[in-house]
Formats: C-alpha cells, sequence, structure tokens
C-alpha cells in the first residue's frame, strides 16, 4: 500500500486542532500535536500520530480524562510521587518533567515517579525534554494495555513492550538517546506494517500457535480469533529488563501492573514511569567529561566498517537524520490516513465540530 504525504506543518494543525475541538485546551492540544509530529519527525512512526484513532476511542470511552494537571502524592525534595489522574500523556508527561528538572536543578538529582497517565508517547522525547535543561535521564515506562509480549520461553502474551530510555547532554557534541522498547520490534510498528500491508521481520512475531511468522495479522487478528505475540529482544535479557522496567515503573510507583486484574479499559493505554534525572556537572568537570566521550567515541568510530555505504552511528543519529528528511513532508500511509479520517469524522459527529478530513490535504 503506498505512502501518502502530507505536509509536515498542516499535519501538526491538523492534529491540535482535532483535540481542540475534542475539548482539550490550547496547551494540552498544542503539546500533544507537537509531541506526535515530533516522533513521526523522528522516524518512530509507531508513536506518531497513528496512535491519534486509539486516543479518540479512548476519550470517547470516557477512559481519557482531558485537562488534567498532575497532583503531588509525597514531596521529599529530591523525590517526587505524581498522579497523572488518567489525563492525556502527553501534557501529564511533560509537567512531570517539569517538576523534575526543577528539583534537580535545586538538589542535584530527583528521582519521580508518575502513575496513571494515558499514554506518554513516545519516551525519548522526555529523555529530550531533560537533556535540554542540560540534565541526564534515565526512564523505566511500563504500559498497561492488553498483552502483546510473551516472556522468554513462553508462547503467550503477558506484558506490553516496556521501553527503556536513558538521555544524556554531552557539551560541545550532540546528545546521545537511547530509546527502545524490550521487546524485539515496538507493538506500535508491527500496527504501522499492518496498515501498510508489509511483513515484519520473521524472527520478532510468534502467531496464536507460538511458531514464528512475518505477518502482522498475527497481533491484530480477526474479531473472536486468539492473537500471537511479540518476542524479547535478545531472549531472555530483553525479557529480564522488561521485569525490572515493569516492578520499577509500575508497583513501585504505585501504578498498576500489567495482568488480568487491572485490564479494566478496552481502548486506553496507561504508563507508568519512574524517572532519575540528575545534574552532570555536579558529579564530573563538563570539559573533562566531553573530552573524554569525544575521545571514545573517535575510538569507536575508528572500527572497519562491514559496509562502506553504513557508518557507525552514536545513539541519537537516526533520529536526527530523519528529522532532516521529514522537515517539509511525511508519509503517512493509506490505512493510517483512513483511520485517521474516521477519527476525525468521530469527533465530529461527538462535538458538532468540522474538522476537515486529513487526506484532503494530502500530496
Amino acid at each position: 500500500m503506498a505512502d501518502k504525504h502530507i505536509p509536515t506543518a498542516a499535519l501538526r494543525r491538523w492534529v491540535e486542532e482535532l483535540w481542540l475541538a475534542a475539548g482539550c485546551d490550547a496547551d494540552e492540544a498544542r503539546l500533544t500535536a507537537e509531541h506526535l509530529i515530533g516522533a513521526n519527525l523522528a522516524g518512530h512512526d509507531s508513536h506518531g500520530v497513528g496512535m491519534v484513532p486509539r486516543y479518540v476511542s479512548s476519550w470517547l470511552a470516557n477512559e481519557l480524562q482531558l485537562n488534567q494537571h498532575v497532583a503531588i502524592g509525597s514531596d521529599s525534595g529530591a523525590m517526587l510521587s505524581l498522579d497523572a489522574n488518567r489525563g492525556m500523556g502527553q501534557s501529564m508527561a511533560y509537567e512531570a518533567m517539569n517538576l523534575a528538572i526543577e528539583r534537580a536543578k535545586k538538589h542535584g538529582v530527583c528521582v519521580m515517579g508518575l502513575k496513571n497517565a494515558h499514554h506518554i508517547g513516545r519516551i525519548g522525547h522526555w529523555a529530550e525534554q531533560a537533556v535540554a535543561a542540560g540534565l541526564v535521564s534515565v526512564h523505566f515506562v511500563n504500559a498497561m494495555s492488553k498483552p502483546v509480549v510473551a516472556p522468554f520461553r513462553g508462547s503467550e502474551a503477558r506484558y506490553v513492550t516496556n521501553p527503556f530510555t536513558v538521555g544524556i547532554p554531552v557539551p560541545g557534541r550532540e546528545p546521545m538517546l537511547l530509546d527502545f522498547a524490550t521487546s524485539a520490534i515496538a507493538m506500535g510498528k508491527v500496527r504501522v506494517a499492518y496498515n501498510s500491508q508489509k511483513l515484519v521481520p520473521g524472527n520478532v512475531l510468534m502467531d496464536a500457535a507460538g511458531e514464528y511468522t512475518d505477518d502482522p495479522v498475527a497481533l491484530f487478528p480477526p474479531a473472536g480469533q486468539p492473537g500471537g505475540a511479540l518476542v524479547p529482544f535478545a531472549q531472555h535479557k530483553g525479557y529480564a529488563l522488561a521485569m525490572v522496567v515493569e516492578v520499577l515503573a509500575a508497583a513501585l510507583t504505585g501504578g498498576e501492573t500489567t495482568r488480568p486484574g487491572n485490564l479494566k479499559y478496552q481502548h486506553a493505554v496507561w504508563n507508568n514511569m519512574l524517572a532519575m534525572v540528575f545534574d552532570p556537572a555536579r558529579l564530573n568537570d563538563q570539559q573533562l567529561f566531553s573530552a573524554e566521550v569525544n575521545a571514545f567515541v573517535e575510538w569507536v568510530q575508528s572500527a572497519r566498517l562491514r559496509d562502506a555505504a553504513e557508518p557507525i552511528l552514536m545513539p541519537g543519529d537516526p533520529e536526527r537524520a530523519s528529522r532532516k528528511a521529514r522537515a517539509e513532508r511525511m508519509p503517512v500511509d493509506e490505512g493510517t490516513l483512513a483511520e485517521l479520517d474516521a477519527a476525525a469524522a468521530a469527533v465530529n459527529r461527538a462535538r458538532g465540530a468540522a474538522l476537515p478530513t486529513l487526506s484532503s490535504l494530502a500530496l
């Protein structure tokens, strides 16, 4: 299925106008649009505008709550426990990170737990927020929704994709950004493949019988049929990291882990996050830090290449390249485009709005 292209600025405005029509205040609509488009710009379509239909379904079902603010549950200065009150993840995580950044600048470090947020999207975005303030951040995030990942040696899904993220500012060079799901690929990438009628790699997904498959239908089966499961990355290593992420992000923060008793919602994806944010200048002279990082990067990148056309990259380089490539026009597959048009129509019916279809903006 061929991709359509939407002017990037027009796509951002369309998403913002959709959430304004749904009832978000101006800041929440702007933050949500900027984050989702930012994920597409970074090359992570799995966490971009393709999430809007699910968000709309969650809002229509009264699961996602608009215009919330984080509430402080406990506060000991350098440690914060926050409750997002089922609010829009993009604005909830933005508020939470602002508080964590403020405390880290004051105390040198902040350990922040955020629970009960609607889907907070691409976690690298929140590491970038800390990096922009000159701070290092480490994030553990669980996703509480229908399980889609099987444990190592298992063939049935038991948890979600549980990302792990680290952002490191380095004076004088681009920051390092590590951001990955603990499954072999993100669920959203399977959704993008499904909507695009493309296959996935043959060793990342199992069908309902526990056999490897390259068909994304395994994760999106017809109604009434059993689904398959993603596998952890690096076998037992990804599984073990996912377990640690679930415990730190959810159980430790007071959020919900992904188990049957907590799966009370039809459409929502809930996130809980444990973030550690700290000031690197309080650990080491930043000129010495930068010099050591640069020397190490130069040594690593001096390795002989297996393919001269594929240079050795640093964490964060693929996202920076994608932002340049997509600055003017954004590819959207026809399946996702149809879902976005249907989401706009649903908002129009619910709110008496007159949102245009996104497909009308396609080039």
